[in-house]
């Protein structure tokens, strides 16, 4: 069962891992393009060869993607959703906290979500590709499609109306998709055994209280030195 780490802040652990409680950035880079147009402080649980599990408390200040107007993208149709022109901005991850559980080389991570009270909610399985370590954190791309899978482990696809959307506008090809779908049905697989990390006690972890909340640098853009996979 995993366990609340103590928070250690500073460097990386030796070895090239980041200890316990030490603030990083997850990145997503836009689809079909190099910039990056998510950005969240988050904090380590765990690094290990076999995982990288990160916090993302409440109230964390975060970069989202925008319309250029500055329109929340939820509110825009899906049809022009993914065609008119972007921008990001700053803003706050509110509810509760997010846990992410990431395993080297897999193309997605293992999203928690708790109630408020610590209730559990469900596990969200975010297609992705995998993550990329540099010296600041861990980057990644967004695949669109994701998987919701509720504590009595049953599980339905999510956002497969943005999937196709995302086709449809040229920002993913045939072979790209195909891929996707290919993962997909890996982590399904994944689920049905109850593997890795869904059997691994991961609702009972609690954060260390005395974490504070990451800052968002200035420079959240920046670019790092690639040092391997997550």
């Amino acid at each position: 069962m995993a366990q609340t780490e103590s928070a250690a802040g500073g460097a990386a652990a030796r070895g090239g891992r980041w200890a316990p409680g030490t603030p990083i950035l997850w990145r997503y880079r836009e689809n079909a393009g190099e910039r990056f147009h998510i950005c969240r402080p988050v904090t380590v649980v765990q690094d290990t060869a076999d995982l990288l599990a990160v916090w993302m408390a409440p109230g964390t200040e975060v970069v989202r993607p925008v319309l250029a107007d500055g329109t929340p993208l939820h509110r825009e149709p899906l049809t022009t959703r993914y065609t008119k022109p972007r921008a990001v901005r700053r803003d706050r991850w509110f509810g509760t906290g997010v846990l992410k559980l990431a395993r080297p080389g897999e193309p997605w991570s293992v999203w928690l979500f708790w109630e408020p009270g610590w209730r559990f909610k469900n596990w969200y399985v975010n297609l992705e590709q995998p993550l990329e370590r540099w010296s600041g954190g861990v980057d990644s791309q967004d695949h669109f499609l994701d998987i919701a899978v509720a504590p009595d482990r049953s599980w339905r696809w999510l956002d497969e109306d943005e999937f196709a959307e995302a086709q449809a506008a040229g920002l993913m090809t045939p072979d790209q998709a195909a891929a996707v779908r290919e993962a997909g049905a890996r982590a399904v697989e994944r689920i049905a055994a109850w593997g890795a990390p869904f059997g691994d006690g991961w609702p009972d972890w609690r954060p260390d209280p005395g974490w504070p909340i990451p800052a968002l640098p200035e420079d959240w853009e920046r670019t790092g030195v690639s040092v391997g996979g997550a």
